[in-house]
């Protein structure tokens, strides 16, 4: 195949033995003459800087960051890709991937692949360490990289065939992931991957700074003036209303700014044209006058009374308060025998998913067909359509494959962007953001500051507490309203507090939007509540994990909310990391005695959460059926981000149904073609869509069985146009062929919907929230420098309720990848607006960083869940951050109060502790 590109040199690449020529210009990345000219999509763009190593490809063998090598250096030499390395090598890693869970989202995966390829054909039986320093330079945000050691490290082990999974079998067991081969074979279609024919690029020209009025010059003139430019898009052409928002009463948020802009970052005209033109064109000379503002970037100065207030409508930056109370918390805590109180600042935390935002958007006659990277695909069509001013019927949302999402892709991007430029030229349009602009304009956690009194009678057990959050919402409303009222409700921590009254405060600033990241706000109120339950531990005299199995919430406990409890593990989680924490204890004192320099310690923290909108109705609904050609398909719309939902959504159906695994064509989301599953969040889909899939496959065995007058199967198996069903001797068989199809066409089909049973909270807080909570404790080992300030955590032991591990690869996956976020939050991820804005300045958890993590899965079912599940992503981030936090001041004194706890920090409280 040879590529042709007028006026530019020729390049020869060797590609699987075979010379490719292309034309490029000089100064062109490898990254993109692969990707772009020779279609080889497995080279993932993730920040053009070598920071994440998405792009790793081989040249003559050794791994490179292709976006670093300028592509004529490449000239005559041996390029391997995922798609075009040695087969059987590659053959060996993805089944070892598939098998050990070690991709979830699958954006880094080919670039660890090619890493690994490099190591294992120097050294075939690597250890740990010799895996961990040869993918070193790539980045995963999923997986905690323990299962990406472990496959690599199993290659060349004997492979032993998975073991057959029965019909009507598969829940509890360890299933590969079901899209796990688009992700290891480099196939899977993320945003960035698909390009229409003819696709024009779309640029934004955005704010840099924080508050700023702004004038548009004569961009008519510029843009006829600058060559492949077809347009420019301002607020003006946009026809429907020009706001968004997650949370429809509040939606605020401008597509395109007019006016003003309220955070560095934010879009306000857009460049539309040839990408050979309009990708290196230089924006700064677009026609733009900008006059800087008075800014606020935290919370303490966004509720100052002269702070300038950023929407007319909110007097004081309020966006929201939120507050649960019970009991009589002030005479409680008067009457204490212990009281301790502490203040707590967290910081803005960075998604950092793998995969910036990309997408495309075309016209299929009068539909306008966007495919991007979204957690919420009929969330974003109702935004983009009002934004637009197209009826929803005229509007197709088609999720790409997520490369990470975390929270930060619940909210709608570029979707109306790429929707305004299609309606606009009339032609297919694409937009991908870099590195910059995705840390600039997407959403963070919300940075808070909170304070906390908790009490605690003679005998250790807890009396009362009184916090209060407030939260830095940033310059608009998005998930600020979820993540005041969730916060107030949880922040007692999974412990009986008789009386108890929390509060919370989102508030505006000019500081960037803050979103929805795994937890909405309760890592942060944890990181208050388990510091102060260590003090309070400490002052009644008990063991740190003694106390916390003493204020344990248990079956037939009253939440904070009045809900009285059921099927709460959090008991069976601290007894399951008893014998690891005496252990650690003992190995902890024997170090530290012999050791000056480096000390060690242990912390613990409990986690809940519960799952599915706060108080809200919170629906999924499930279709699936049976075609006349003897096919059976399962539409469902919950977008897996990595997290396994298209797996454990099927294997809850096909249990359910009574049918093997692979009898079901999944039909993935596609708001054309499924149902609304609601948004992937809040550790939803699992519990939810599950029960919704549950429901769908025992309503459609029903009716499989009305037709056959069986009571009851043992087995329901499809052939061609043929449905057969036996119970014991007996034998039934439906033609299918003949049979009337509906408007769906199916002959035989179900559709469900599961909506938790909540109620709505008083003004009090009182209520029921959630229907169902997972529970979860962790214990960190780490090792303090107390002449350099800086922390390693050597191990992890997590102990998770999941009620009922539907699969616990996959669960185990969950915990380890949370566990690594958690890591972050606590030692490392600070976003600094206008200074951390790339992924060489913003730190994430590399391999190296990452402790062996053991996994302990407790299975006590919830009868609201499917097969008594509950969910997990969420949950298993919270406790990371304050074990570790817990860990730190029990080897060094220090106590820390503002994550991360960066080396200088650590220090200074070493300093405070020996004072």
């Amino acid at each position: 195949m040879n590529v042709q590109r007028t006026g530019h040199d020729a390049i020869t690449l060797m590609i699987e033995g075979a010379p490719r020529r292309v034309r490029t210009a000089p100064g062109r990345r490898l990254s993109e003459v692969l990707r772009e000219d020779l279609n080889l999509k497995s080279v993932k763009v993730g920040c053009d800087a070598g920071d994440c190593g998405a792009c790793t490809v081989l040249i003559d063998g050794r791994q490179e960051c292709a976006c670093l090598v300028p592509a004529r250096q490449a000239d005559g030499r041996r390029i391997e890709t995922l798609e075009t390395a040695e087969p059987a090598l590659r053959g060996r890693l993805q089944r070892a991937f598939l098998s050990k869970g070690a991709a979830q989202c699958g954006i880094c995966t080919p670039g660890l692949m090619m890493a690994a390829m490099e190591l294992l054909r120097e050294t075939p039986r690597p250890d740990a360490a010799q895996v961990e320093d040869a993918l070193a330079g790539v980045l995963c945000r999923c997986t905690g990289y323990r299962k990406i050691i472990s496959a690599v490290m199993s290659v060349h082990a004997p492979e032993e065939p998975p073991e057959p999974v029965s019909a009507g079998r598969s829940v509890g067991r360890a299933v590969p992931r079901l899209d796990g081969q688009r992700k290891v074979d480099g196939t899977e279609v993320f945003g960035a991957d698909h390009v229409p024919d003819g696709a024009l690029l779309v640029r934004a020209v955005r704010s840099l700074h924080y508050h700023a009025a702004f004038e548009l010059g004569d961009i008519d003139a510029w843009a006829a003036n600058t060559p492949g430019v077809a347009c420019v898009i301002t607020a003006a052409d946009i026809r429907g209303e020009n706001r968004y928002g997650v949370i429809p009463p509040l939606a605020d948020q401008p597509a395109l700014a007019e006016k003003v802009a309220r955070y560095r970052g934010e879009a306000v005209a857009l460049v539309v044209g040839d990408p050979e033109a309009v990708e290196p064109l230089d924006l700064g000379t677009f026609p733009v006058t900008w006059t800087p503002l008075p800014h606020v970037l935290t919370e303490a100065e966004g509720a100052t009374p002269d702070a300038p207030q950023l929407h007319a409508d909110r007097p004081e930056n309020t966006l929201i308060r939120g507050r649960v109370a019970c009991g009589a918390p002030d005479a409680a805590l008067a009457a204490a025998a212990h009281v301790v109180t502490g203040r707590f600042e967290t910081s803005y935390v960075e998604h950092a998913y793998i995969e910036p935002e990309a997408g495309a958007a075309w016209m299929d006659g009068q539909v306008l067909v966007i495919q991007a990277c979204t957690q919420a695909p009929v969330m974003d069509l109702e935004d983009t359509a009002r934004v637009l001013g197209l009826p929803q019927d005229r509007l197709r949302i088609v999720p790409a494959a997520a490369g990470g999402g975390f929270g930060s892709k619940l909210d709608i991007t570029l979707q109306p962007l790429l929707g305004l430029a299609v309606l606009k030229t009339g032609k297919p349009c694409r937009m991908v953001f870099s590195r910059t602009e995705s840390m600039q304009a997407s959403t963070k956690r919300h940075p808070g500051t909170m304070e906390a009194t908790i009490g605690a009678d003679a005998d250790g057990r807890i009396t009362a507490m009184i916090f209060h959050g407030e939260f830095n919402t940033g310059a608009y409303a998005s998930w600020g309203p979820t993540v005041a009222t969730r916060v107030p409700v949880h922040a007692s921590g999974p412990y009986l507090t008789p009386n108890y009254r929390a509060t919370s405060r989102a508030v505006h600033t000019h500081g960037p939007t803050s979103g929805a990241f795994r937890g909405f706000g309760v890592p942060q109120a944890a990181i208050t509540q388990e510091m102060l339950y260590d003090d309070l531990a400490l002052a009644c005299g008990m063991d740190r994990l003694a106390f916390r199995h003493r204020n344990a919430l248990r079956d037939g406990d009253r939440s904070p909310c009045g809900q009285v409890m059921k099927a709460v593990g959090l008991v069976e989680c601290l007894e399951a990391l008893e014998p690891h924490w005496q252990e650690a204890k003992e190995a902890v004192a024997a170090f530290n005695a012999g050791s000056s320099v480096l000390k060690r310690g242990i912390g613990v923290a409990s986690c809940w959460y519960g799952c599915g909108n706060t108080a809200l109705p919170n629906p999924s609904t499930i279709r699936i059926g049976i075609t006349a050609e003897g096919r059976l398909k399962l539409h469902q719309g919950a977008t897996d981000i990595g997290q396994g939902s298209n797996t454990v959504i099927t294997q809850i159906a096909a249990d359910a149904l009574g049918v093997a695994l692979g009898a079901i064509d999944l039909i993935g989301p596609d708001t054309a073609l499924t149902p609304d599953c609601g948004k992937t969040s809040a550790s939803r889909q699992t519990f939810i869509t599950g029960r919704a899939a549950e429901a769908a496959g025992v309503a459609l065995r029903k009716a499989i069985l009305r037709l056959t007058n069986l009571a009851d199967a043992d087995a329901i198996t499809l052939s061609p146009g043929r449905l057969s069903v036996s119970k014991g001797g007996q034998n039934r068989e439906i033609d299918l062929s003949g049979m009337p199809v509906d408007a769906n066409g199916y002959v035989i089909a179900a559709e469900e919907t599961y909506d938790p049973p909540t109620t709505a909270l008083d003004a009090e807080g009182q209520g029921t929230p959630y229907a169902l909570y997972g529970y979860g404790a962790q214990m960190a080992e780490v090792e303090v420098d107390m002449a350099l300030g800086t922390v390693r955590v050597r191990r992890i032991v997590a102990a998770h309720d999941v009620g009922r591990a539907i699969n616990p690869l996959l669960a185990e996956g969950q915990i380890e990848g949370g566990i690594a976020q958690g890591l972050g939050l606590a030692l490392m991820e600070e976003y600094l607006p206008g200074l951390t804005e790339n992924l060489h300045n913003y730190l994430v958890p590399t391999i190296g960083d990452m402790p062996p993590v053991t996994s302990i899965l407790i299975e006590k079912p919830d009868p609201e869940g499917p097969f008594g599940a509950k969910g997990l992503g969420e949950h298993v981030l919270i406790p990371t951050a304050p074990a570790i936090l817990n860990a730190i001041r029990d080897a060094s004194g220090a106590k820390i109060t503002k994550v991360p706890a960066l080396p200088h920090r650590v220090l200074a409280a070493i300093q405070a502790a020996r004072a």
